[in-house]
């Protein structure tokens, strides 16, 4: 019978970019540079995980008590042991990251195939800081959008009446 393609295409793997979901650094993305198991040995226990392609650091992960060590050496997230509930995956990953590697290798990674960059550019980054510039509004900042929405909608409206009656 042959192998069948998976629907999932973020796998909990060696350079897999995370967003840090919770923690001092919550809102930081981070690089998973080694896979640890719930003992914090740097061990895979095979019953745990459920190997795909025979790739020895790509993994589906069966247990919500694992915890990979992450590092994010220009984004300000120390290298640490991180659950991995409190992580997200993105869709980024860095290609060529070999396990356990350092914090300078990573950087160099991360700037020569500019993943932060990619972040930012991406519409999931952009949307988090619209709705963080939104939450960090004062009253009257508020009160200000609301006059402009108001203003926009009007003009728009007085748009599209001018529009049917000359038509």
């Amino acid at each position: 019978m042959p192998a069948t393609e998976s629907n999932f295409t973020r796998f909990v793997e060696v350079g897999r970019v995370v967003l840090l979901k919770a923690g001092p650094q919550a809102g930081h993305i981070a690089v998973i540079s080694e896979i640890i198991d719930h003992n914090r040995v740097r061990s895979f226990l095979l019953s745990l995980f459920l190997p795909l392609h025979n790739l020895s650091n790509r993994f589906i992960c069966h247990s919500h008590d694992l915890k990979a060590i992450i590092d994010g050496p220009t984004t300000g997230v120390p290298r640490q042991s991180f659950p991995y509930k409190h992580l997200t995956l993105t869709p980024l990953r860095l290609t060529k990251l070999p396990r356990a590697a350092g914090s300078g290798a990573i950087k160099k990674q991360l700037e020569a195939e500019a993943i932060v960059e990619k972040w930012e550019k991406s519409a999931w980054a952009q949307k988090r800081a619209a709705t963080e510039k939104r939450r960090n509004l004062t009253d009257f900042q508020r009160f200000v959008v609301l006059i402009a929405k108001k203003r926009r909608t009007d003009a728009v409206r007085k748009g599209v009446y001018a529009a049917k009656k000359s038509a």
